[in-house]
């Protein structure tokens, strides 16, 4: 039988999975600021290149959710959970960073919005995907 429900709703995150699930957010938000600090005096953020980049994104996102799922042995239905939360610690990581850290993203304000924008994508394709592995 279908359900009409978008999700499954699991167990809660256990104490390792919280954990695991948001040292993840921070190794992923910091991973990702590296590579786009590097890749952004390139034109990254420019033109075509941007667009390519966001539509990388989301291929480039799906794997981190399955060795999330892996490292944190999440259940069927926890995905939502452990990708909100890791999520919500990468934002927090990217709105102090962007405050009091912004040339962590580049030398310009370009740069750093260019970089800030892409995290944002990468943030929200990532609770998305997560939604849809849980379905």
């Amino acid at each position: 039988m279908m359900s009409d429900t978008y999700y499954v709703s699991g167990p809660t995150l256990d104490r390792r999975q919280f954990w695991i699930a948001a040292a993840n957010g921070a190794v992923l938000w910091f991973a990702a600021v590296l590579l786009l600090r590097w890749l952004g005096p390139m034109g990254i953020h420019d033109g075509a290149n941007r667009v390519i980049l966001y539509a990388l994104v989301v291929p480039g996102t799906y794997p981190f959710n399955l060795l999330i799922g892996r490292i944190a042995r999440l259940q069927k239905g926890q995905m939502v959970q452990a990708l909100a939360l890791g999520t919500a610690v990468a934002m927090v990581l990217d709105g102090v960073a962007l405050a009091w850290a912004p040339t962590l993203y580049g030398a310009t304000i370009d740069l750093h919005m260019g970089a800030a924008t892409v995290i944002l994508w990468g943030a929200g394709v990532g609770i998305l995907l997560a939604f849809w592995m849980d379905r």
